[in-house]
């Protein structure tokens, strides 16, 4: 049987994380990917389970060496998708990966290249004012991170067209179970092929 990776991308405060949690409690043969960081670890947080936490020098390294799936720079730290962690992982279940579309399309193309097959899914808010009042009912964050984060979703949104499946958030309970169909789907047409 071959494993697929679902690459679950979408504005923020669309929804994804939470969504990510339910399907992963519900499917034993699914696993999350771990991200590569080069921040300091937070209070709680475990190296393995929230991310890799790798020096800069090693993090370089890896990317050199063309180990990321992709990667970015944010407020100095880096931030990546191990490409080798994730073909582990691949030996023994489907693999769920969250982040953005440009780093979406950027594993998408890596990944094909290993015969892996990939299904990209994008959240979207049912509308851009439910996505407005999620952002700022979240509290998270200050003014300036939350026009920017609004300023980015149009940019997101416009990638619609790159992705296999776009599915509206607009009720929890409803969207989890669509997302289960379409990974039970696309791992039978896997199993197939």
């Amino acid at each position: 049987m071959r494993n697929v990776l679902f690459v679950i991308s979408g504005p923020s405060g669309v929804g994804k994380g939470t969504l990510v949690k339910l399907l992963l409690a519900e499917d034993p043969a699914l696993a999350l990917s771990v991200s590569c960081t080069t921040r300091a670890p937070r209070e709680g947080e475990q190296d393995g389970r929230e991310y890799f936490f790798l020096s800069r020098d090693t993090f370089l390294n890896r990317i050199r060496e063309g180990d990321f799936l992709e990667y970015d720079e944010h407020f100095g730290n880096y931030y990546g998708t191990p490409k080798s962690f994730v073909l582990r992982q691949l030996k023994e279940k489907s693999v769920i990966l969250e982040i953005d579309v440009i780093g979406a399309l950027k594993a998408r193309e890596i990944m094909a290249k290993e015969g892996v097959p990939v299904v990209l899914i994008m959240i979207v808010p049912p509308d851009l004012e439910t996505l407005r009042q999620r952002l700022g009912g979240r509290g998270t964050e200050e003014n300036a991170e939350l026009k920017n984060r609004l300023e980015r979703v149009e940019y997101e949104l416009s990638k619609q067209n790159c992705y296999d499946y776009v599915v509206v958030n607009d009720d929890l309970q409803t969207t989890e179970r669509r997302l289960a169909e379409i990974i039970r789907k696309e791992k039978e047409a896997a199993y197939d092929q």
